[in-house]
């Protein structure tokens, strides 16, 4: 158990204690995101969580509704040597307020997918120490949140989906063998959101390619094509951010190609980010402007 935990440790923070934090972007695409010179990056950090004892926080998700922005994202707990999910607000997307832990169980949570369907919210979480990916709805959005049920079974993390051609898509990374870890990309359909889910006769999709497995935030439609983003863990662990069109994508066939300026994210050598960077939750404002949550990692 301690060695587990001090893994964990060595890829969230690194000697010198310093962590991951939550920044914002701003670009003409999901591919061409820079600093927002109007925020004030990072915009959250551990220093921010006030009802816990936080290490970090990262994998933020963004969701909005009534002219105000909701942030989900992992806040580390040391005491508990685990995740929780945390809840930030704001009335513009570049300033945001801490408000309070909304989600923990007694196990590890991260990497809480935020999203909407038929006028309902929900949390899509991959829980490793539990064995499956569960699925959590919102009985008071923002701050109350129920089990709904495990919609697949067995070690994944960081499982991201998206309703296209009617039907549901889920991408998790593997953790079924020790083997797998980073480099193995899964892919799951199902009819309904909370229906029988069939692994695809494809997947896995990605096999021992620690450049492109690992899924690294919000899927997107983006001029009718479906875009992934990955993690490049080859290096070390979360280390930039890549992002795929998907030009092939039923029941039967999966294909998809690398976009032309990928790496779209990448650690910034300075600072706030200066380490690595590995994860994306990119949101269309109006015509030419996208607004992206982002985390990084400082430097040693």
């Amino acid at each position: 158990m301690f060695l587990n935990r001090l893994v964990k440790w060595l890829d969230n923070t690194d000697k010198n204690g310093n962590e991951w934090t939550i920044g914002v972007y701003l670009g003409d695409s999901p591919f061409n995101l820079a600093p927002s010179k109007r925020a004030c990056n990072p915009v959250l950090t551990a220093n921010d969580v006030t009802d816990i004892n936080a290490a970090f926080v990262a994998d933020p998700f963004m969701i909005r509704k009534n002219n105000l922005w909701y942030m989900f994202f992992e806040v580390y707990n040391k005491d508990k040597n685990r995740g929780e999910i945390g809840l930030a607000t704001s009335t513009n997307g570049l300033k945001w307020q801490y408000r309070q832990i909304v989600l923990k169980e007694p196990f590890h949570l991260a990497y809480p997918y935020v999203f909407n369907w038929k006028d309902e919210y929900y949390i899509l979480m991959s829980a490793r120490k539990a064995n499956s990916v569960k699925l959590y709805k919102a009985v008071n959005f923002p701050a109350k949140w129920v089990f709904v049920k495990d919609l697949i079974k067995g070690s994944y993390a960081d499982a991201s989906l998206i309703y296209y051609n009617k039907k549901w898509w889920m991408f998790a990374e593997s953790r079924n063998k020790p083997e797998e870890r980073n480099n193995t990309l899964r892919l799951f359909y199902s009819d309904n959101l909370e229906g029988n889910w069939k692994e695809h006769p494809k997947s896995p999709i990605v096999k021992k390619n620690a450049h492109k497995a690992r899924p690294a935030g919000r899927m997107l439609i983006f001029d009718n094509k479906l875009i992934r983003f990955a993690q490049d863990c080859y290096s070390c662990y979360g280390n930039k951010v890549r992002a795929f069109k998907i030009t092939t994508l039923n029941t039967k066939q999966y294909k998809e190609e690398e976009i032309a300026n990928s790496p779209i994210l990448n650690p910034s050598g300075k600072g706030w980010n200066a380490e690595r960077m590995h994860h994306i939750d990119c949101h269309k404002i109006k015509d030419n402007l996208w607004l992206a949550s982002v985390d990084g990692r400082k430097s040693a």
